[in-house]
């Protein structure tokens, strides 16, 4: 470490900021829907979820040497081009925090790190296949997997439990959530923690600190864990809104399977070494398990607003770390002039947040979100059909005279 000079020490720590972005944007992933049905408090959600992220970070490291040696050349690529790429990815973070919109911090990093390294050296200091094969493919097959493990895990789990209570099943449910979530957590710590640690391994092998094609020292790897731990306790309290409450109502049922759902892609992508988004992949599980209820809703203007911010995270962050990396050639000026973007640009955001603050006393309150439209009515129609004992249920609640006042006839849903 006595061969690190000052920029690369300031690329280290600015990678580590990025990492506890990373925390508290991506506590939600496993924690919104535990928080959401009550299984756990919030306070006591991001404090398991935190611990759990940072024993996650030790359990492996190909994702790391996945973008350390992978995405982009290490030959040509210079610190100036990894500071640029960490601030790229960060003000995206921070924006999409703002908004709480649960986009990818895993394809901000990416998008930094391509737009930095074109605006560099051009196309040949990035791997395209493997952008293509561990990045994009990915991308587009994790939540489509999540969401369809999460759908059928939900009609199954409604299916096998249809004659019971569901509130005296309610406290199980519960408990799997909370062993589901802390597995979410832990993939959470081995997918995400290791992307910075790659990116840490990059600049240190550009740095001439480290050889080419080494794995992440130890210090690499706990410092990644405890930053993206301490930002998983801070809590990311409005995308945890967002997940929780704003892009479906789940019941515990769902959560459990959303969540475990989510966790095996995670884990299975993790041993694969695809740098997948974990974000993704759980909001594809909400949105799964929010349509294997019969009669689930799941709120479309919502999911088209994240769909959207999905579809953005890579260019726009890699455009501004393109811009970054323009004022970093221009010499010493360009590069002090950067830092004080990054800084300026989150401390106004930070201000913007505080006009409306989201925190673990209100994280909980209802979303006001839109009904059920044509999508979810014609995904019901094709839902478990109910069990003997719910259809007898009905017939008993039809014997019941209705209120005065009240209107007989079912509200028909709402276009969507």
């Amino acid at each position: 470490m006595e061969h690190i000079t000052l920029l690369l020490a300031i690329v280290i720590v600015t990678a580590l900021v990025f990492d506890f972005t990373n925390g508290f944007h991506d506590t939600a992933n496993a924690m919104a829907t535990t928080i959401s049905t009550g299984a756990l408090k919030p306070k006591t959600a991001v404090a398991m979820s935190a611990v759990l992220n940072l024993v996650g970070a030790f359990l492996s490291v190909e994702v790391a040497k996945t973008i350390s040696g992978g995405l982009v050349n290490e030959s040509g690529i210079t610190v100036e081009v990894i500071f640029a790429a960490l601030v790229g990815a960060i003000l995206w973070n921070l924006m999409t925090w703002l908004i709480g919109l649960p986009s990818s911090s895993s394809h901000a990093l990416f998008g930094g790190l391509i737009g930095a390294t074109l605006m560099s050296v051009g196309a040949s200091g990035v791997n395209g296949d493997v952008v293509v094969t561990k990045v994009l493919l990915p991308a587009i097959a994790a939540p489509l997997v999540a969401g369809l493990a999460a759908l059928l895990a939900t009609r199954l789990t409604y299916k096998l439990a249809g004659k019971a209570d569901e509130k005296a099943t309610a406290k199980g449910y519960r408990a799997g959530q909370i062993a589901s979530a802390g597995l979410v957590s832990l993939a959470h710590g081995t997918n995400d923690a290791q992307k910075t640690m790659g990116v840490i391994t990059l600049a240190l092998v550009t740095g001439n600190v480290i050889a080419p094609g080494s794995n992440p020292p130890m210090w690499v790897i706990v410092s990644a864990g405890v930053a993206i731990a301490l930002g998983t306790y801070l809590g990311g309290w409005r995308i945890i809104r967002t997940m929780g409450k704003g892009l479906t109502d789940l019941r515990p049922p769902q959560g459990f399977a959303a969540q475990t759902s989510a966790a095996t892609v995670i884990l299975a992508s993790s041993h694969l070494g695809f740098s997948l988004s974990t974000t993704q992949s759980c909001s594809g599980a909400v949105m799964g398990a929010g349509l294997g209820r019969k009669g689930g809703v799941v709120r479309w203007s919502t999911a088209t607003r994240m769909f959207v911010a999905w579809g953005l995270t890579l260019p726009a962050a890699g455009l501004v770390a393109a811009a970054a990396e323009f004022l970093t050639g221009q010499g010493t000026w360009g590069i002090i002039a950067v830092g004080a973007l990054l800084v300026g640009g989150s401390a106004v955001i930070w201000a913007l947040s505080r006009r409306k603050p989201v925190d673990h006393t209100n994280v909980t309150d209802d979303e006001i979100g839109e009904p059920a439209g044509v999508v979810t009515t014609a995904m019901a129609a094709v839902s478990v059909p109910p069990t003997a004992g719910a259809i007898a249920a009905e017939d008993f609640k039809a014997t019941i005279p209705a209120p005065a006042g009240s209107s007989a006839e079912p509200a028909s849903p709402a276009a969507v």
